[in-house]
Formats: C-alpha cells, sequence, structure tokens
C-alpha cells in the first residue's frame, strides 16, 4: 500500500532529489553507486518500472496520486509519495510540474559497448550531441525506426537527464544504449568519464571509436554533407549486415577524423531548399 506524505517542509532532506536543479547533483548521489535520475510523467514512470528500474520516492499532484497514477503507486509497495497541490510542488521544483508526477529512480551500471550491442544489426551513434532535446528526439525516431541499439560518446548528453527523458517519451528505458566508454564505468566513479588518450587507445586495442565499431563487425556511416555522400537509401548501404549510422554535434556535425574514418559518408535527401536534416 501507497505510503503518502504530505509535503509541509521544503527543506526536508528526502525531498532533496527534487530541489537539485543540476543534473550533475543527481548523477553523483550515493557514490560510488550509479546514481539517481528523475523520472516526470505517469508515462514514462511506467516505462522506468517496465524496464526494472527501482523508484526511490514519487513526489506528485494529489489529483494525480488519486486518479491517473494511482496503478503506479498500487505497484510500488511502500515507497513514500510525497503529495501537495500543483501550485506548492511547482514553487519546491522550480518549474510547472505539468505533469503533476515526479518519479527518483536509481540509475543502474552500464554494460560496454560490446555488450549491448550483440546481436544487432542496426545502431545508432551519437558524438558530442550535448542538447537534452536533440537526444531524446533521437532515441524517439531510433525506436520509430526499429536501431536495435544507441551508443553515445562521453561528451553527449546523459540520455537519463529529465528532459531527454521526456522528449524520448521514455524510449530511452526501450531502446538498449551505453557510452562508448571504458567498459562498465560510465557511472559509478568519480572520476569524469573516460576519454581517448593514448594510454586507453593502446590498452583497449583501438585508435578511435569508429575502430571499435568495425572490430565489432560494423560498416560506418557518417551522417555528413560532402561531395561523396550517398542518400541513406543507397542499396550497396542497405546491403550491409551491420550498420553503425553516425550523428554529429549540433551546428559543426562530425568531426573530420570521425568522417574520414568511416566507411560511408551519407545524407538524407530533403526538400524545399534545406540541406540537412540533423
Amino acid at each position: 500500500m501507497a505510503r503518502i506524505i504530505e509535503v509541509d517542509n521544503f527543506d526536508a532532506e528526502e525531498l532533496e532529489p527534487y530541489r537539485c536543479r543540476s543534473e550533475v547533483q543527481l548523477l553523483r548521489r550515493y557514490e560510488p553507486a550509479p546514481g539517481i535520475f528523475i523520472a516526470e510523467s505517469p508515462k514514462i514512470i511506467r516505462r522506468g518500472l517496465d524496464a526494472g528500474y527501482a523508484p526511490i520516492s514519487f513526489l506528485m499532484d494529489r489529483k494525480v496520486a488519486d486518479g491517473q497514477a494511482a496503478d503506479i503507486l498500487e505497484r510500488c509497495g511502500d515507497v513514500p509519495v510525497y503529495v501537495s497541490d500543483g501550485e506548492v510542488l511547482g514553487q519546491l521544483v522550480g518549474y510547472k510540474m505539468t505533469s503533476g508526477a515526479l518519479c527518483a529512480m536509481r540509475r543502474r551500471a552500464l554494460c560496454n559497448a560490446e555488450e549491448v550491442c550483440a546481436g544487432t544489426s542496426r545502431i545508432a551513434v551519437l558524438e558530442d550531441i550535448v542538447n537534452p532535446i536533440n537526444v531524446g528526439a533521437i532515441f524517439r525516431s531510433a525506436a520509430a525506426l526499429g536501431f536495435d541499439a544507441v551508443l553515445l560518446t562521453p561528451a553527449c548528453c546523459d540520455p537519463l537527464y529529465r528532459r531527454a527523458l521526456r522528449v524520448s517519451m521514455g524510449t530511452v528505458f526501450q531502446v538498449p544504449w551505453t557510452f562508448l566508454d571504458d567498459p562498465g564505468e560510465a557511472y559509478g566513479k568519480k572520476e569524469k568519464p573516460w576519454r581517448e588518450g593514448p594510454k586507453d587507445r593502446k590498452r583497449l586495442g583501438y585508435k578511435n571509436y569508429v575502430e571499435r565499431l568495425k572490430a565489432m563487425g560494423f560498416a560506418t556511416a557518417a551522417m555528413a554533407l560532402k561531395e561523396d555522400s550517398v542518400g541513406i537509401d543507397h542499396p550497396k548501404l542497405m546491403g550491409e549486415e551491420r550498420l553503425a549510422v553516425i550523428l554529429g554535434t549540433e551546428g559543426d556535425g562530425l568531426k573530420p577524423s570521425t568522417i574520414e574514418s568511416c566507411d560511408y559518408t551519407v545524407k538524407i535527401p530533403m526538400s524545399h531548399g534545406v540541406d540537412s536534416l540533423n
């Protein structure tokens, strides 16, 4: 049975995750464990629970707790549920809670890229994409287009950031993903995520992440506008047994060295004078 607790003290320690204005603060809570994240809206919370993420607590508008989120609370036993009116909760979190429901959840240790990509045929690779809205939109598109997994370079926005989760409509929980990082170490340690350096490249046996993808058996396709770019529906590209489609950061796109390392340079034909979907 749900343990309903009325919010009467904004300074209560148990409400700290909801007062956090920095996603990094949430990521670093409970070190050396993987940290926590905030799922927003009943639909996204359900998908997180379905994917096996453990809830720590809920913060809900009283009407939502009694209504559209009642089934969520029923399945979560005695996990604490902090409730109040929507206006009061907005003052606590610092923004209007349009969905009326937040859930603090524990992160899980990430698998390495080889484990995530085992048995896959089509994956998306994100290079240094920093906007959470863009990361969320890519996950939603990857789910819609049937991609098997998503890999991210260490500089990318974390897919479990609240806005990325919200824009993805919870597909971050459904499409397997991990960082192209030292295996299994993207979370759980205080140092910054691993970035390519001479010692690390030598230890892991490849020069860059594109070489790592090729070692896993993927043909690599760089999304970029160049004279030799082929369409996304090119027969040779479509015939590849395993394909990694690599998308670049906002504005600048992919690094020249990444494009040079890939097997294909690919574009999506556009209409109305638009040069690129990226």
